[in-house]
């Protein structure tokens, strides 16, 4: 039986971001739910690396306002941020693309603390959040998943020949 191709794979990607988006509203023991990985933005980056030429910032910024929607946050906090690490990442695509898994993770990691450290300054402009830096700790959760995290959605990717 031969494998059923999907046209365009757009319903693929937005599968995706759907996942991700339900990810990241699991509810999670109270002590971990400081150590929440950055699903969203992760799945972000893996679709701009793989197909830079489908997914860029005018889907960050609208997954950003799904998601600013989603966590109930102020409009338009994580599609900046979003918007910002999306930049980062299709300036750099190729090079990123070209080092193993483990040194990805890095640079997610410092993708993502950018996020972060942009999403916390905002909250704090519109006075909603702490003066910790325990907000830095999805960035390396998320950096620790990423290597499993790009296998599996390449694998999905390669399912279903999205190009």
């Amino acid at each position: 039986m031969a494998k059923q191709v999907v046209p365009g794979g757009r319903l693929v990607i937005l599968a995706s971001f759907l996942c991700s988006f339900i990810l990241t509203q699991l509810p999670l023991p109270r002590v971990m739910d400081w150590a929440r990985p950055e699903w969203v933005a992760m799945t972000l980056i893996f679709w701009i690396l793989v197909l830079p030429h489908r997914v860029g910032m005018g889907t960050a910024f609208v997954v950003g306002l799904v998601l600013d929607l989603v966590r109930g946050s102020v409009l338009g906090l994580s599609a900046l941020s979003l918007v910002t690490i999306a930049y980062a990442t299709h300036l750099s695509y190729r090079r990123i693309m070209m080092y193993p898994l483990w040194q990805q993770g890095v640079l997610v990691l410092v993708l993502i603390g950018i996020n972060q450290l942009l999403f916390h300054w905002m909250q704090m402009a519109v006075g909603m959040t702490g003066n910790n830096l325990l907000f830095l700790l999805p960035s390396l959760v998320s950096a620790i998943l990423w290597p499993w995290f790009f296998i599996v959605l390449n694998g999905v990717r390669q399912l279903f020949r999205i190009q």
